[in-house]
């Protein structure tokens, strides 16, 4: 008689240890640390065993390598994507940059599920990615402080865990007008109701940063402004200033809590 199929059989895997999801993050964490240590992509390739455009797409996964070309590939690729699968997007950035398909791929972080571009809202990308977000706002306002580059950086950490100097936990919320652009003004929300902190008086205490990772001893510090005390949790949790250690000890748990 015919033996019946098990649920669940079929060819066993040849080697059931190996984890293609965990080898990539070995191998992007590993490439980080060399190239946080100013290593070149061919230095950091002969230390992992890879060639360097594996490594520029591991870091580019991982959201530390920045140039123009990969800039524009990925800015040309999300804008196909958002009428296009992701096959027919690549194609199409090729054409219009004049690139190959493989230099294409080479410029795109290694795929973790669905695709989805810069812009999409912070409930459609992973935990991982919105860090990356944060990261490139604020690598890219260090490159060019700018006020526009600021404004990346706050819009990059809407809906973030904070703490002020005292330890009270906050976040915030950005909305948009009827034109779909963003307002100038940052909703507080501490819980039981919300503040409103304009754009304006954020602009004002980062003019008051005399050095950036400077201790600041208290909010007021930052000048006499409206929601300083939100500011100066912002500032921190930003990497712009430093705290006491007493204010650091109570910001501390909400930290590790949010990374």
């Amino acid at each position: 008689m015919k033996k019946t199929r098990k649920p669940g059989g079929g060819r066993k895997k040849l080697k059931p240890e190996y984890d293609a999801g965990k080898n990539l993050k070995e191998q992007m964490k590993s490439a980080v640390a060399y190239y946080d240590s100013e290593m070149s992509l061919q230095a950091i390739g002969d230390e992992l065993g890879l060639n360097p455009i594996k490594v520029r797409k591991l870091l580019i996964t991982a959201g530390v390598y920045e140039s123009e070309v990969a800039q524009k590939v990925q800015d040309t690729f999300e804008e196909y994507r958002e009428i296009q699968d992701y096959k027919t997007s690549i194609l199409s950035t090729a054409n219009a940059l004049q690139l190959s398909k493989a230099s294409v791929t080479s410029y795109l972080p290694y795929q973790k599920g669905v695709y989805f571009p810069s812009t999409a809202s912070k409930e459609k990308i992973s935990v991982g990615a919105e860090r990356q977000r944060r990261y490139r706002a604020m690598k890219r306002w260090r490159a060019d402080p700018t006020e526009e580059n600021f404004w990346g950086v706050v819009l990059a950490y809407t809906g973030v865990k904070f703490k002020t100097y005292s330890g009270l936990p906050f976040s915030y919320e950005i909305k948009k007008g009827r034109n779909g652009e963003y307002t100038k003004e940052l909703w507080i929300d501490r819980r039981e109701n919300s503040k409103s902190l304009a754009w304006s008086s954020v602009r004002l205490a980062l003019g008051h940063i005399k050095k950036v990772g400077e201790v600041v001893e208290r909010p007021k510090a930052l000048g006499d402004i409206r929601g300083v005390t939100y500011i100066y949790g912002m500032f921190y949790r930003f990497g712009l200033i430093n705290v006491p250690d007493e204010a650091k000890e109570k910001m501390k748990k909400a930290f590790d809590k949010s990374f």
